[in-house]
């Protein structure tokens, strides 16, 4: 008789991220495990790979959030090793960590991302402060946003709505990257849409609609009572269909693989603009990829669990 499916899911670490990482992987094991898979959740640190050898995985999912894990060094480890791993390739996470570069090749491939400019801290210090918020000023007005380059659920993220308050803003930034991306304010409904690719190129599952009270940081994300969710977002099919292809169309320019999770601002005009992606979404309780996968799931008569065997088949299928 077969041994069963046996996968190690790689949580934790050392990033700002990890207490989502852990939660993640706590949910997608416990899901993988109601499905009959064998499943182990390995925290990423200095016996990581002595454990994964005694182990002795079919697969591995990386769900260490942050730049250890979403810029390409967990997959180059996890490659060199020898392990087949869920999630997009360590060249391609090295470009989507970046948010600069990312805008770049995204601008390119014709996708609406508002304009901005990437300011590391060494010249925002040489430079000094006026210089740089006259320009800012001048160039893009108030209000613009300002966020780590590299990271994830909106750790060091600011709206600025005034000069003055801009200072700060970079301060608290920088504690989180050392090169700060500021960019226009898009005004608009913001929506969370999760892509998968099972075998057939990828697919948008339904788009989540973010609501929140207030900015939508880091307490917003992850401490339920300060947003709405709406899943199925309630959208025209005109504006599902701008979501939906703006979300596959960053996975496909970015050379993406098995899922990803992008969020769009849909402006007043109903043109849809993209805000960011990631390689490895969150999927703790209030996550946005879990709850766009249940109504994806639902949609099609199955249950979360086999939802993420699909995801974990497609991926062993590149083994």
């Amino acid at each position: 008789m077969d041994r069963p499916l046996t996968v190690a899911i790689l949580a934790g670490g050392l990033t700002h991220e990890r207490e989502v990482s852990l939660r993640s992987g706590s949910r997608v094991a416990g899901a993988l495990r109601d499905s009959g898979v064998q499943v182990k959740v390995l925290d990423l640190d200095s016996q990581v790979l002595q454990r994964l050898a005694a182990l002795e995985p079919d697969i591995v999912w990386p769900l260490v959030h942050g730049d250890t894990g979403e810029d390409g060094s967990l997959q180059d480890l996890l490659d060199l090793a020898g392990y087949p791993f869920v999630g997009s390739t360590a060249a391609a996470c090295r470009l989507t960590s970046d948010k600069s570069v990312a805008a770049a090749v995204l601008t390119r491939a014709g996708i609406k991302v508002p304009s901005s400019m990437a300011l590391p801290q060494p010249l925002f210090r040489e430079v000094g402060v006026v210089p740089i918020l006259d320009m800012i000023d001048q160039r893009y007005g108030f209000p613009v946003v300002v966020k780590p380059a590299r990271g994830g659920s909106s750790l060091g993220l600011t709206v600025v709505y005034d000069r003055a308050d801009l200072p700060a803003a970079m301060v608290d930034c920088f504690a989180y990257d050392d090169v700060a991306l500021i960019q226009s304010y898009v005004a608009g409904r913001e929506f969370g849409i999760g892509v998968v690719d099972l075998g057939d190129g990828p697919k948008a599952i339904p788009p989540v609609e973010v609501v929140a009270s207030g900015p939508y940081d880091y307490d917003a994300r992850y401490n339920p009572g300060r947003v709405q969710y709406f899943v199925p977002a309630h959208t025209t099919d005109a504006e599902y269909a701008a979501v939906t292809e703006l979300a596959v169309g960053v996975h496909t320019a970015l050379g993406l693989r098995h899922y990803s999770r992008t969020d769009v601002i849909l402006d007043e005009q109903g043109m849809a603009w993209f805000i960011d992606v990631n390689t490895t979404p969150g999927m703790a309780e209030t996550s946005i990829f879990p709850q766009g996968a249940s109504a994806a799931a639902q949609s099609r008569g199955e249950s979360m669990e086999d939802f993420y065997l699909e995801i974990l088949q497609a991926a062993l299928a590149h083994k």
